[in-house]
């Protein structure tokens, strides 16, 4: 550090004017003028900028890239009108508090032997896990009804119950949906992805996280591009791309993606 900085910083405390290069750096100091005679010459010694040297193999790509593209505009009466979309986010408003008061409550319910919860960054595991094998591997059947025992979940997928949405955290439920829309992305909907969509929106905490914030967007855009291919209003997936849009736009203040009728 040369004299021409050092004038520039103030002097809190005074030390007594020495011969700096009879300091021995390498001794204990023997009073408190010694030890700050032995920090000014530390200082003297650092050079006036440090360059670290960093791998750049080692740095992390940028993995968060927000796009603000509208949804694509959905077909003449497919959208929904706004008082349905209004009724809609007070319904989902009302399931997050449920949510987040029975949390704890859920969590600490003891899961069936055939639930084994995928680590947070099996990205198949979590396809098997959320839409079943059989939809995974291109095999779609007949799931009848979800509630009905003696189903294989492992086959048709485990819905998103509460006893293992709750035990999620903000990380993992973003990694989630970026598994499932990594799949959405290149497949056509499927009930199971509506009913696991839905449910980790509901477990999203606000504010935002940057990654949950992309992922949305990337969710309702995608939504609508699939909307767009419905070939009449009754196909059963209308609605439930609907929901997700809505939701996305209106509760999670995404106004630019919103469907105005």
């Amino acid at each position: 550090m040369n004299s021409d900085v050092e004038e520039l910083m103030p002097r809190l405390l005074p030390v007594e004017a020495s011969d700096s290069d009879e300091l021995d750096l390498g001794e204990t100091p023997r009073n408190p003028q010694e030890y700050l005679r032995q920090v000014q010459r530390e200082a003297s010694l650092c050079p006036d900028v440090v360059v670290a040297k960093i791998d750049p193999k080692k740095l992390k790509k940028p993995t968060v890239n927000v796009s603000f593209t509208a949804c694509q505009a959905a077909p003449d009466g497919f959208s929904p009108s706004l008082k349905w979309q209004q009724k809609q986010v007070s319904n989902f408003s009302e399931i997050r508090q449920s949510v987040q008061k029975h949390r704890l409550q859920w969590r600490g319910k003891t899961l069936d032997d055939n639930v084994v919860m995928p680590k947070m960054d099996d990205e198949e595991g979590w396809k098997k896990f959320c839409l079943g094998e059989s939809v995974f591997l291109g095999s779609h059947s007949d799931q009848g009804d979800i509630d009905a025992p003696g189903l294989n979940y492992v086959k048709i997928g485990f819905p998103p119950f509460l006893s293992i949405v709750s035990r999620l955290n903000q990380a993992t439920i973003s990694a989630v949906l970026e598994h499932l829309m990594n799949w959405f992305e290149e497949r056509s909907f499927v009930p199971q992805l509506g009913r696991w969509f839905y449910a980790l929106l509901a477990c999203l905490e606000k504010p935002l996280l940057p990654e949950a914030h992309s992922l949305i967007r990337q969710l309702a855009r995608r939504c609508a591009n699939v909307r767009v291919t419905l070939e009449t209003k009754d196909d059963d997936r209308l609605s439930a791309l609907n929901l997700l849009i809505c939701l996305v736009a209106r509760y999670f203040e995404q106004n630019d993606l919103a469907d105005n009728d």
